[in-house]
Formats: C-alpha cells, structure tokens, sequence
C-alpha cells in the first residue's frame, strides 16, 4: 500500500502538458487518468459521455513504466507518446497531460495533489476500474464530483489483446 506525502512534502506524482487546453473561460473541467493503451469503442464511449455534459475534458495518461509495473512485461502495447498523439486526436477531448512518478504512489492524495492545480469540477471514470474507490476518495478530497460511466461489456484492452492473440 502506497503512503500519502506528508504535509510539505515533494508531490510524488508530476502533470506534463501535452496538449494544454485552449486558454479561454470555460467550465471547470471533468478529468479522467487511465491507461488508454488500445483505443476501442469502450473508451469512444466513455469519452464521448464525459465530455457530454458540456466542460472541457482533460485526459491524464499514465507513464510506460507505471504502466509496465502495474500489468506486467509488454504492457503497455503503445508508448506513452503513441497514446497521447491518439488521444490528443479525439473530438471530445480538450486537453492531454501525461503523469510520472514512482509506480506505487496511487493513493487518493497522491492524485488530489497532482489534480487539485487543474481546478476540475469532476472526475470521471468506468464501473470496474480498479481504482474506483480510490477516484471516489480522490474526488470527496477535492470536493469535487465523482461521475461513473457503465462498463462496456467485452470494451476493454485486455478483451481486445486477448481476442488478437
């Protein structure tokens, strides 16, 4: 289990812009982090949804070796610049930033500290996520809204890695 940093303590987890949002008075956004390695329709979807409720939508995508670390050798399939160049291209979403940091730092206040600059009114995520109760956590910390979309049934990257091999 992951510790929380102590008051005054470095943040274990850093935001780099990717694609910085375009600078104009909008609505708090809605903030989603994930993976995102295999693009399918489950995650069209979940985009698409969050980005329904009219706030620009800030993707947050986790670096290779945090990745690497929580799935195993191989994953992900697609570096983290490949799934960013995606998701920058997607019509729902405003902006992309990528998050690093030591692979265990996943505990809800690692994420409040990296999200709370971003001034989000939400924070999105699937049925099913692993980390759901930790985005809930993160999202009460905040103050914030906890928005969760329904898992796609047979929509996931690892349905789609195991349906290729």
């Amino acid at each position: 289990m992951s510790q929380p940093p102590t008051p005054g303590e470095a943040p274990r987890l850093s935001l780099t812009w990717w694609v910085r949002p375009p600078a104009r008075p909008a609505p708090a956004p809605v903030v989603v982090t994930g993976v995102f390695d295999v693009l399918h329709a489950g995650h069209v979807r979940f985009l698409t949804w969050a980005r329904a409720r009219a706030r620009p939508l800030l993707v947050g995508l986790e670096a290779d070796a945090r990745v690497q670390h929580w799935k195993g050798p191989g994953r992900p399939l697609n570096p983290l610049a490949l799934r960013a160049e995606v998701m920058a291209a997607l019509r729902p979403v405003d902006g992309v930033f990528l998050i690093d940091g030591p692979p265990e730092a996943t505990a809800p206040e690692d994420y409040v500290t990296l999200l709370a600059g971003l001034g989000p009114a939400a924070l999105a995520f699937t049925a099913g996520d692993p980390h759901t109760g930790a985005k809930r956590q993160g999202a009460a910390a905040l103050g914030i809204e906890a928005w969760e979309f329904p898992t796609q049934a047979g929509l996931s990257t690892s349905a789609v890695v195991e349906r290729l091999r």
